[in-house]
């Protein structure tokens, strides 16, 4: 019985998630790319959020609209799984935590590039696989935030976490790309 109360109760988050979760988390790499890149303080802040809230918000819908459908379908394995079959869930595990580093790469290629969705989907899929240390960096930063978020400093869930990751994740993203940009021009 509780479980069906649980399902019945995100509905209507899996119906946010493209229209409020994903521009929130472009919009917070959007202002850690900002800081990284132009190296600057953290003076308008607000201002700055708003602002990579707005310019990504259309495009950010429609990515979420896609990134959801894809966690709700690996969400839907997980619980079919869980108990049933140890080897399937691990491997679905493995797949989450894929399907996470894609996540976040494709968020840093959409607030770093301006393309279209398909040459977006496809250059995070190539980062994601194609750089082990890319991978490793976001995976482990992320898992290490969000371990001690959960089980030392609760308080910094709503405030703290999903920034620090971002901002994580970005100067790994963006590392990555000096690199490469660095190989090109030699």
């Amino acid at each position: 019985e509780q479980l069906e109360v649980v399902f019945l109760l995100l509905i209507p988050v899996i119906i946010l998630l493209p229209v409020r979760f994903v521009p929130e988390t472009k919009a917070r790499l959007g202002m850690g790319r900002e800081w990284i890149i132009k190296d600057e303080g953290i003076n308008q802040v607000i201002k700055k959020y708003w602002g990579n809230y707005k310019k990504n918000y259309k495009r950010s819908v429609g990515n979420g609209a896609l990134l959801t459908a894809a966690w709700v379908i690996w969400a839907a394995d997980v619980y079919y799984f869980y108990g049933k079959n140890t080897a399937m869930l691990s491997l679905f595990i493995i797949m989450g935590i894929i399907l996470f580093v894609f996540t976040v790469n494709h968020f840093s290629i959409t607030v770093h590039y301006h393309m279209k969705l398909k040459a977006a989907l496809k250059n995070a899929f190539l980062l994601t696989i194609g750089s082990p240390l890319l991978f490793g960096a976001v995976a482990l930063s992320s898992g290490v935030v969000l371990y001690v978020s959960f089980n030392i400093f609760r308080v910094f869930i709503p405030f703290l976490t999903g920034s620090l990751i971002a901002y994580l994740s970005f100067s790994a993203f963006y590392r990555s790309y000096l690199k490469t940009n660095d190989k090109v021009e030699e």
